[in-house]
């Protein structure tokens, strides 16, 4: 939030500050009260104030003039990854099935409209983007997210995409309603999602849905990894036949565990 917006009705602006210093000391890794108060158009004393008031909570660290996320919020992560039962179901097929084909893995989950990845499974030669436990992303330029998306009740895929506006993060990103939709019952087709170089140019990924009870989406998964590796069958049919088969694992143990 701007210094020279007001919080929306119904809303507290003291909040919404507090939240976006903690974002802007996400987004910089850290900085000091200056850099905070140029970069969010806000007084340094208000800056101050948070801040002193998150250090005193845990919720803020200060090393030398410097301000960075507070390792209490390891507290609350993990609290509200333990609320989706899935996580516990999900973790030891992801890491099978990243043992097997040796890149990286993922299980998203959605969340207001907006995929939200609940565990990473990493490989050593795997390609190291911004992708983490906790990270949110539009659900149109991930293969995850087409997965999900494609296996919504139509009204609420709609209701979503009505949202999205499909914002463009490569040349390759569907930013075109109509040929997303295309797309999408594609997927509803194959049960499998491609996403080549939608989101990060360079690399691929194949995604599958998680089904629960009447073909319920529960959540999605996917395997990521460059474009020089998933390749031809390999990223056409072998990888894709493995993670289908994954998430039908975890769909029936997440129904009946």
């Amino acid at each position: 939030m701007a210094g020279n917006q007001g919080p929306e009705p119904g809303t507290v602006g003291a909040t919404e500050t507090s939240f976006a210093i903690l974002s802007y000391l996400k987004e910089q890794s850290g900085a000091n009260v200056t850099e905070i108060a140029t970069g969010l158009d806000l007084s340094k004393s208000t800056v101050y104030n948070h801040l002193r008031t998150l250090n005193r909570l845990g919720y803020v660290a200060k090393e030398d003039k410097r301000y960075h996320l507070g390792l209490k919020f390891l507290d609350l992560g993990n609290a509200a990854r333990d609320r989706q039962d899935l996580y516990e179901v999900a973790k030891g097929e992801i890491d099978d099935l990243v043992s097997t084909i040796g890149e990286h893995g993922y299980v998203m989950v959605e969340e207001m409209g907006r995929g939200v990845y609940i565990y990473q499974s990493k490989t050593a030669r795997g390609i190291q983007t911004d992708s983490h436990i906790g990270t949110t992303v539009d659900l149109h330029a991930t293969a995850v997210g087409k997965a999900y998306l494609a296996h919504l009740p139509e009204d609420r895929r709609a209701s979503i995409l009505d949202d999205l506006d499909l914002p463009s993060r490569t040349e390759s990103t569907y930013t075109d309603r109509d040929r997303l939709e295309a797309e999408l019952e594609a997927v509803r087709r194959q049960g499998v999602a491609f996403n080549n170089e939608e989101r990060f140019v360079g690399l691929r990924a194949v995604g599958a849905p998680v089904l629960g009870p009447d073909d319920e989406v529960l959540a999605a998964i996917s395997i990521s990894g460059p474009t020089t590796r998933l390749t031809g069958d390999r990223y056409r049919s072998e990888i894709p036949e493995k993670v289908r088969e994954t998430a039908r694992i975890i769909g029936i143990r997440a129904t009946y565990s």
